[in-house]
């Protein structure tokens, strides 16, 4: 058996089985050995059925029987039921909304059943627990004794149990040659106390104590971290020895700009314009996160930038100016910037132009000197290959190879989405001018994730308000209290505000899909509003699904106020400007994040008019509840990063999945000593060797994280 060797040639494995492999990211037998476990079981775990109490989570064994599918008689849910007994009696098992499970257990199997008991009308019984069959040989262990014997616990796909995960590799591990060249250098494993690669794999999947898992964990997580940190500081180092516009402005030259922005700078935006500047005048290509709390002012201290690079000429020219590109997420927030750079630029002769898949636009127009007019795609790009264009705001549209700039100095990047060097190079002509890169982003990121996502970036924070925004006002509303929410919210809208209502999914869930997620939608909200709660009101909807003009035309009514309530998706339009909309309702809050309930919240910051967020709870859970509640207490979107992190996990900050970080490596960005030693240990290793040529191992390891890791 070798790790290279396909798992379908490996094992007798159903189509079924090949699928949800694949779904868990499982092809290879090495595929196989990385997939570690989410956590342990100890044999002391296993209790009896006559030792259950109401409330707890206990894991039994015994033999499953009675098994059948149904549907509740009030709500018809789909369900599963059965029982299980051991030698000191039986206990009832229910599955809501996963009938299928039923004909997935074979009847009169012994099964290890792991799960919470529940009490109605005096009977305990097991609610949505985790069954797989089980050994005969675990019952002889010593119940309640204390034995080192550790039970890995997989995560798993529907088809491929823990269970089978568990054996499948135990005959892995007797059969494979663990051999491997470990890829961390020696000195590094014995400066951090970690065990080698051979010894971390058997630990994991086999350990006899409670500390080998531990160690084993350690490791697999510092080395997850120590492999991005690598991948970054090596672009940082390449980028490090490229040539950059040199843009040779103080503040002092940018300050009577800024004078003109309809607010006060804060200190903060200030402080991000000058370290911006600082960074012009070096001649080597900035590379610089910009993050900033909702409303904090990022686009103005873009505009500032842009501003150094227009009123900056080409090397050894008097005439011309030299040129910004601004990448939007979404249409709708491209059209948005467009404007908002009209308004800041509007009294200075340049030109500012719109590239969208739907269309391109230019200011100012010929035949309206005041606005803006719509142009060819094939014009527009002509001007901006000649240089005419000197600001350029687009979305993905910007980096499609037609797309070509004559003197393109300073590249921004809005909410999150990364360039890397290759995608830079997209927007450079064929000058060996790599141009300066601001990245930005609203949503709050911990410390340590933003240090090992972004170690190739400096990162600036925006931890100051304009002066005349008022805080929110958020109320958590459970069920009992929607009546007074509706009340409260009517009288505002009385007096001429907006509402947005967001609402987890677009349709309705299909009730025949069992594990479809059971969450309010913005096709049937949109009903429920017109019909129930705001008659008298214009209500309309948005979402992601929508063709751009549609959007365009519902986002134009919202901001003309022909619309009073938009009912949208939470993926659409994160950062749109609406000012009179100063009430939102967020349905299904405990499916979100803090972070990302922040920033929705953050939608109703943008005018004078007092706002009010109701953070709508499914549930009365005290946990629930409590923890929402920290959206009333916490001073910032970044202290509510954190919080979530430690609370509620890694997975539940929002893109997570989209960064392609494993559970492991997720737990290890809440250690802010390891994500430290990590990137010293990274930063040493490409400060003295930048091509890794010392380290082919780590050369080939970092090759293939770079294809994995997502900066989206």
């Amino acid at each position: 058996m070798n790790l290279t060797d396909k798992i379908t040639d490996t094992f007798r494995i159903s189509v079924p089985q090949e699928k949800a492999l694949k779904k868990i990211g499982v092809v290879t037998v090495r595929d196989l050995l990385y997939h570690f476990p989410a956590r342990y079981d100890s044999a002391a775990n296993v209790s009896t059925i006559s030792n259950l109490r109401k409330g707890e989570s206990a894991v039994i064994l015994g033999n499953i029987f009675g098994l059948k599918t149904s549907k509740a008689f009030r709500k018809k849910i789909p369900m599963a039921e059965g029982w299980v007994e051991d030698s000191t009696g039986k206990i009832k098992i229910i599955w809501f909304h996963q009938a299928y499970l039923a004909k997935m257990i074979s009847e009169n199997s012994f099964v290890r059943v792991e799960g919470k008991v529940s009490e109605r009308r005096d009977q305990l019984y097991f609610s949505n627990p985790k069954v797989e069959p089980a050994s005969m040989k675990e019952t002889e262990l010593p119940l309640g004794n204390s034995v080192s014997k550790l039970y890995p616990i997989y995560p798993e796909s529907r088809g491929v149990t823990s269970n089978w995960i568990y054996h499948a590799i135990k005959k892995i591990l007797s059969r494979a040659p663990l051999d491997m060249a470990d890829p961390i250098p020696e000195s590094v494993l014995q400066t951090y106390k970690l065990p080698n690669l051979k010894t971390a794999l058997i630990w994991i999947h086999a350990p006899k104590q409670p500390e080998h898992a531990q160690a084993a964990r350690k490791r697999f997580a510092f080395e997850e971290i120590f492999f991005i940190q690598l991948e970054r500081q090596k672009v940082r180092q390449e980028l490090s020895t490229q040539n950059a516009w040199k843009i040779e402005k103080e503040y002092s030259d940018v300050k009577k700009f800024a004078d003109r922005f309809p607010f006060e700078v804060t200190g903060a935006q200030k402080r991000a314009i000058e370290v911006i500047l600082e960074d012009l005048r070096r001649g080597q290509p900035m590379s610089r996160l910009l993050e900033g709390d909702v409303g904090s002012g990022k686009t103005a201290v873009a505009a500032a930038a842009v501003y150094a690079i227009a009123t900056s000429r080409p090397k050894e020219q008097n005439f011309g100016t030299l040129q910004s590109a601004y990448m939007a997420p979404t249409e709708i927030l491209a059209r948005q910037h467009f404007e908002s750079f009209i308004k800041y630029f509007r009294h200075m002769p340049i030109n500012i132009a719109l590239i969208t898949g739907s269309g391109c636009r230019k200011f100012p127009s010929k035949v309206n000197p005041e606005g803006h007019t719509d142009i060819s795609r094939t014009q527009l790009l002509k001007w901006v290959a000649s240089g005419e264009i000197a600001v350029l705001v687009g979305t993905h549209a910007l980096i499609q190879k037609s797309v070509k700039f004559k003197h393109l100095a300073l590249a921004i990047v809005d909410e999150q989405h990364r360039f890397g060097t290759a995608q830079r190079q997209k927007l450079v002509n064929k000058e060996t001018t790599i141009p300066h890169l601001l990245s930005m982003t609203a949503t709050p990121i911990p410390r340590t994730l933003a240090l090992t996502l972004y170690g190739d970036l400096d990162l600036s924070l925006l931890d100051e308000m304009p002066a005349g925004r008022k805080k929110i006002i958020t109320e958590i509303v459970t069920p009992d209290g929607r009546p007074a929410a509706y009340r409260k919210i009517k009288e505002e809208m009385a007096s001429g505000r907006q509402l947005y209502v967001i609402c987890p999914r677009i349709d309705e869930p299909d009730q025949t899909k069992e594990l479809a997620i059971q969450a309010k939608s913005v096709k049937e909200e949109v009903k429920r509003l017109k019909k129930e709660v705001f008659p008298e009101y214009e209500i309309e909807i948005l979402h992601s699904k929508m063709r751009p003009v549609e959007k365009e035309k519902v986002m134009n009514g919202f901001k003309d106020k022909k619309i009073d309530i938009l009912v949208a998706t939470s993926v659409v339009e994160v950062g749109v400007n609406v000012e009179n909309a100063s009430l939102i309702v967020i349905e299904g809050a405990e499916r979100f994040g803090l972070a990302q309930l922040h920033q929705l919240r953050g939608r109703v910051i943008r005018g004078t008019h007092q706002p009010y967020c109701f953070v709508f709870a499914e549930t009365k859970s005290d946990k629930t509840v409590d923890r929402l509640n920290a959206l009333k207490t916490a001073k910032s979107g970044f202290e509510l990063a954190e919080f979530d992190l430690a609370q509620r996990g890694s997975g539940e900050l929002r893109g997570m999945k989209q960064w392609g970080i494993s559970d492991l490596g997720m737990e290890a960005i809440k250690n802010i000593k390891m994500v430290e030693a990590a990137r010293l240990e990274a930063t040493k290793i490409i400060g003295n060797n930048p091509n890794l040529s010392k380290y082919p191992l780590l050369k080939e390891k970092i090759e293939s994280v770079g294809t994995k890791i997502h900066f989206e």
